[in-house]
């Protein structure tokens, strides 16, 4: 999951993660709520400085397109529940923070125009990108279906306070 976080950075170990953290949303839109507050208390544990809202801000908006665009619409509209079909990963680095959205579609996220900012849907994306350090998204192999939408942040030193 984590080798296209490798592109124009230093290498990522994934045995050097210091923390991390994940959670199994339910099929409905109730669950951005969740994710959010299942981040703020991760991220309040990892004290992780001035990044706080902006990780929230952006896992909110990745939670909402994996409901809205990768979920069958049945699904999330009546709250299909059993297996959950989106998954919120949070990793931690000493100076990083990736926060990572798995979800069941193969469909290639697609952030809209810039210069079509008023519309109603469609700036998640947009807002993923403006406030994360780099973003992007693989599809998963083997046993798992779908797809990884990932964001990553860069982090003071550790202590530093929000």
């Amino acid at each position: 999951m984590l080798k296209p976080l490798r592109q124009g950075l230093p290498p990522l170990d994934p045995a050097a993660v210091s923390d991390a953290a994940s959670c199994a949303l339910p099929a409905r839109y109730e669950a951005v709520g969740e994710a959010r507050r299942f981040t703020r208390a991760t991220l309040d544990q990892w004290d992780v400085g001035d990044r706080f809202d902006d990780i929230c801000l952006v896992v909110s908006e990745l939670v909402t397109n994996a409901l809205r665009h990768a979920l069958p619409t049945e699904a999330a509209a009546r709250g299909a529940e059993q297996s959950s079909h989106v998954r919120l990963h949070l990793m931690r680095w000493t100076e990083r923070l990736v926060c990572a959205v798995r979800d069941p579609s193969h469909d290639t996220p697609v952030p809209r125009d810039s210069d079509d900012f008023a519309a109603e849907s469609g700036r998640g994306l947009f807002l993923v990108d403006s406030f994360s350090d780099s973003w992007g998204w693989h599809p998963l192999a083997g046993t798992l279906s779908g797809k990884v939408v990932w964001a990553l942040f860069r982090l003071g030193p550790a202590g530093m306070s929000r």
